[in-house]
């Protein structure tokens, strides 16, 4: 059956490609069961023995998340409902106009949203849609598509799960049961789940309307206000490259507008007046409700602007590529039969996207005036001439903007959702109203901490910055308040290491590795904490340093002064960062063929041995694994002893066994959900699997106990488990933390508290003495 359906949706392609009508016929696919994994997760949760042990929110309070849509039900004779969806911290509703939030989502197959939509004609019908459909630096997968029938009181698991992304969710206008979701695709890989997709029965059936191929998905749906059964559809080929960012190439051409009348049975290319095909990217859609004729498509051109010139950096440091149209405006006043460009030309316009169109592409007609648009990229922008020309609404708080909702019945109202969370207009977007205090969902990368009295834990934070907050016991260990979060050194991907024999001296390594040390007894001209650059310096001729987003570093757990980071090659400074030694050869693979404009081949994971100093491992983003016994004088490989190569998450040397090393892998940039966590007693000589009762991966990282060897913690994309027999069985850890990403985790070791960084709801704390003394109590430990 599937491979008949490829051969039908080559077809469409080739029709497509020679403007033909097109038309799909698929069998209906039955609604899925809820995801396997997901459903193992609640078992064995309701299972656990530490169950009764309930996960903290301890911040921070004053810092917000991403926002990837907005919806609005209008309820007679009660207030209006407002639910937002975010990248990664599920579903937050207001029924009070702000004045409250709580979230909705919770207890979800996946909390990382790409679109949300409410039945017009029964309010309380919601659907959401899981998977971020922005290609960012992280955009987690979902599981398909989820339903409520009482205003997110209860959700029912609707499908859909192998489309891992929905960009958008149409509901008809008078029958609740006709949903329309358009699906991009995988992230990393080709695959046959992107399309139009459409359900005539509520979501039990769903039928693929339109498909062009395993690269081309359909990033996003507009349906015609006069006639629900004309509806607009923008394809988007692309995949993304662990070494480049999602942006066209030259065989591309997936990309245009579909228009169909007859409710999706058959579409029609319109693309006419538009780029030519190896030039058009993201496309956004929208049409003028007081004149359906009028047609907006908002579209990532890739034509050549202007040529770069040498020593031209991007926001990043990097040397920019030539500079191309970017954000283009077109127009179609006959209902998508031909297109012109309305933009004018300029630098204004090739920066309202800045490098990273693939990001942005919302667009929104004012629904009482066909010449007011707004556009969406690092900031909100507005053109009151049909398109012509715009200017920044620059009293918006916040910025990387991906949503945008204008009241029909008032046009002055705003909801918008940007990096910096949700934010309210009631002028039009003279004055703005925020809620970064109210929707907790903080996309942390990391979690580190210091020995002050109380501790303190530190982290970087999507779009934020790094931010440090006081973990509180003087309560108890299970009333530890949330806290306000203050700046912390780093940048938005950092570490940061403290030094442990004084809290005032932090290391942080900001984008890709660049590494500086921050003493907080010193102040700058700001009046911040003095900071000094101890970025290593290549050689003479050396090939320029490479280093991942989140770069690792380390401080000996020997001797505090000396720190290791991680690049193409390990780096040790004996002296706090005053001078740097390289250690060794470059450890990756370092292919000409897989380096591109985003740092790949580098170091990921290092650890050294707490029981010998120099017995480092180092663990790489191409999956490979290093030992040194000598302090790097020599080195020896160990990526042929583990059973697959991937991506090295993390490993943790043993603080009990010499010899013991854990190591964990993450699928995530292959569509690999699999669970990877192995376990070495002889140096990383053999393996052995440690993944059994974890249900579904990515594993983000694994920690020993500070107190028994038994007990061991991993972080998953859905939760925090917890094994008390050295790995062979996992129990979910405790209660209470939403089904989000957990990408780092530590046990402060004085203080016995385990920390959970999450990316998409903060921080969260858990008292771990009960689950010490659970063990203890059971056998002495060896």
């Amino acid at each position: 059956m599937v491979r008949s359906r490829s051969l039908a949706c080559g077809a469409l392609a080739s029709a497509a490609a020679a403007g033909l009508v097109l038309a799909l016929t698929a069998a209906p696919a039955a609604q899925s069961p809820e995801p396997r994994h997901y459903d193992e997760l609640r078992q064995m949760a309701a299972a656990s023995p530490f169950k009764n042990l309930t996960w903290q929110f301890v911040g921070p309070t004053n810092v917000s998340g991403r926002v990837t849509d907005i919806a609005v039900a209008t309820r007679p004779g009660r207030t209006r409902a407002i639910y937002v969806a975010t990248a990664s911290g599920g579903v937050w509703l207001s029924e009070n106009e702000g004045t409250s939030w709580a979230p909705i989502f919770d207890d979800a197959p996946s909390t990382a949203i790409g679109a949300i939509a409410v039945a017009p004609s029964s309010p309380d019908v919601v659907w959401v849609g899981t998977g971020e459909a922005n290609i960012f630096r992280t955009s987690p997968a979902g599981a398909g598509l989820s339903k409520s029938a009482d205003g997110g009181k209860t959700w029912r698991f609707m499908g859909l799960a192998a489309t891992e992304r929905v960009a958008r969710i149409l509901v008809h206008p008078t029958n609740p049961d006709v949903v329309y979701a358009a699906a991009p695709g995988h992230e990393w890989t080709p695959n046959e789940e992107r399309g139009v997709y459409k359900t005539a029965d509520g979501g039990r059936t769903w039928q693929k309307v339109l498909y062009v191929d395993t690269m081309t998905g359909a990033i996003d749906l507009a349906m015609d206000p006069s006639d629900p059964n004309v509806l607009y559809a923008a394809t988007w080929e692309h995949v993304r490259k662990r070494w480049n960012d999602p942006r066209n190439e030259p065989a591309y051409k997936g990309s245009g507008v579909y228009k169909t009348t007859d409710a999706g049975r058959t579409w029609t290319p319109v693309n006419d007046g538009l780029p030519a095909p190896p030039f058009r990217g993201r496309i956004g859609l929208s049409i003028a409700r007081s004149n359906p004729n009028v047609i907006y498509a908002y579209v990532d051109n890739y034509e050549i602007a202007r040529q770069a010139k040498p020593g031209e950096l991007d926001a990043y440091g990097r040397q920019r590529e030539d500079v191309i149209k970017g954000a283009t405006v077109f127009r179609s006043d006959d209902k998508g039969r031909t297109w012109r460009q309305v933009s004018e030309p300029g630098a204004f316009m090739e920066r309202a996207s800045g490098t990273y169109g693939w990001v942005f592409g919302q667009i929104r007609v004012d629904p009482t005036d066909e010449n007011r648009v707004y556009i969406m990229g690092l900031g909100l922008n507005v053109s009151t001439d049909g398109g012509k020309t715009f200017a920044e609404v620059d009293s918006l708080p916040g910025g990387d903007l991906h949503a945008l909702w204008i009241d029909p019945e008032n046009a002055s109202t705003l909801f918008n959702g940007n990096d910096q969370g949700f934010v309210v207009s009631y002028d039009k977007g003279r004055t703005w109203r925020a809620f970064a205090d109210r929707i907790h969902v903080a996309q942390f990368f990391n979690v580190a901490y210091d020995m002050d009295e109380p501790f303190r834990v530190y982290g970087s934070i999507q779009d934020h910055g790094s931010r440090r907050g006081v973990v509180d016991l003087s309560k108890g260990r299970d009333k530890i308040p949330a806290a306000a979060f203050e700046y912390a050194p780093g940048g938005e991907g950092s570490h940061q290491a403290v030094d442990p024999s004084d809290p005032t001296i932090v290391y942080s390594a900001g984008f890709y590795g660049h590494i500086s040390r921050t003493d907080f007894t010193k102040r700058d001209a700001r009046g911040r904490p003095r900071s000094t650059d101890i970025m290593p310096v290549p050689d003479s001729g050396a090939a320029p340093l490479r280093g991942q987003w989140l770069a690792p570093f380390i401080l000996s757990p020997h001797q505090p002064d000396v720190i290791y980071l991680g690049l193409q090659s390990l780096f040790r400074s004996w002296h706090r960062g005053d001078a740097w030694e390289r250690l060794g050869p470059d450890l990756t693979d370092n292919d000409p063929s897989k380096m591109g404009d985003i740092p790949f081949q580098t170091i990921f994971a290092i650890a050294e041995s707490p029981k010998r100093f120099g017995l480092i491992y180092v663990g790489t983003d191409d999956g490979r694994v290093h030992l040194t016994r000598d302090g790097g004088k020599s080195w020896t490989e160990l990526t042929a002893n583990l059973p697959r190569r991937q991506w090295v998450s993390r490993i943790v040397a043993s603080q009990f066994d010499e010899g013991t090393v854990y190591l964990t892998q993450t699928g995530r940039q292959e569509d690999d959900f699999g669970v990877y966590v192995w376990k070495s007693t002889d140096y990383g000589q053999t393996w052995t699997s440690l993944a059994t009762g974890i249900p579904s991966g990515p594993v983000n990282v694994i920690r020993e106990d500070p107190a028994d060897r038994r007990i061991l913690y991993a972080g998953t994309d859905t939760s925090v488990f917890v094994s008390t027999d050295g790995g062979t069985t996992w129990q979910v850890l405790g209660s209470g933390l939403p089904s989000t990403f957990v990408f780092d985790l530590v046990v402060h070791p004085r203080d016995r508290v385990v920390v959970a960084a999450t990316h998409g709801r903060g921080m969260w704390a858990l008292d771990a003495q009960p689950v010490e003394r659970a063990v203890r109590g059971r056998t002495p430990a060896p």
